[in-house]
């Protein structure tokens, strides 16, 4: 990190542009995270000491997960029937193991429900055929697609955790707006695949543009502790 406190990631890019307007982009270190974290203690600790009046802040959808108790070991998911089977079907990524074992399927069977998730391995499964990805996530949701598994990259004690999606990540953001003084606050789920937003403080009119900045995921897929980061305008530095 370039400061101890926030900076760029090893192999991110300082600087971000999309549409002709200019970032910088930082990654904020924390310490761990956990259930007995209030969020809005980590963004008064972490952030507001850093924050400029028209910096824009996207924070991880799994650590605002976390602080609401979304996050559960692996040894305490109890896959049915049905996780364990849909399971098999689903493609492992190097990027994440995603759906592809039981405990995490069975975490997206509790959050949409068997029936949704049946009809979307009924459609994922159509879309194989013509060699279309990712239409099992158009009809399972956002949610679902949130949904991390246990990595071996991933920070302790997460690395033996599934985490599921935010509760209410559209709320939270405008919460945490409140909290620094009208500052847009985005929720993402960010990869190394790319990014989305599953929450916004003030509903942007040009989504794509804000994605387009984070689709190098700033934050980091590994155990980097930067679950929160900072675009800041440049053009009137």
């Amino acid at each position: 990190m370039m400061e101890s406190r926030y900076g760029v990631n090893e192999g991110k890019e300082k600087q971000v542009e999309s549409r002709g307007k200019l970032f910088e982009c930082y990654a904020v270190r924390t310490t761990v995270i956990t259930r007995d974290d209030l969020l809005e203690d980590i963004i008064d600790e972490f952030v507001m000491p850093i924050l400029y009046w028209d910096d824009i802040v996207f924070i991880s959808e799994k650590m605002v997960a976390c602080t609401e108790g979304r996050a559960y070991p692996v040894d305490d998911i109890n896959p049915g029937f049905f996780a364990t089977f849909l399971s098999r079907f689903v493609t492992r990524s190097v990027h994440g193991i995603g759906l592809a074992m039981p405990e995490t399927m069975q975490c997206a069977i509790y959050e949409a429900g068997l029936p949704r998730i049946l009809l979307a391995a009924f459609v994922g499964g159509i879309g194989k055929l013509f060699h279309k990805k990712g239409w099992f996530y158009l009809v399972a949701g956002k949610r679902v697609a949130a949904i991390d598994g246990p990595c071996s990259c991933t920070l302790p004690p997460y690395n033996h955790y599934v985490v599921l999606a935010p509760e209410k990540p559209e709320q939270t953001a405008k919460r945490i707006s409140r909290m620094l003084g009208g500052n847009t606050v985005l929720i993402i789920d960010a990869n190394d695949l790319g990014c989305e937003i599953l929450g916004m403080s003030n509903r942007l009119r040009d989504v794509d543009f804000w994605k387009e900045l984070l689709k190098q995921n700033p934050l980091g897929q590994g155990a980097q502790c930067t679950p929160i980061g900072i675009l800041r305008p440049v053009k009137d530095r």
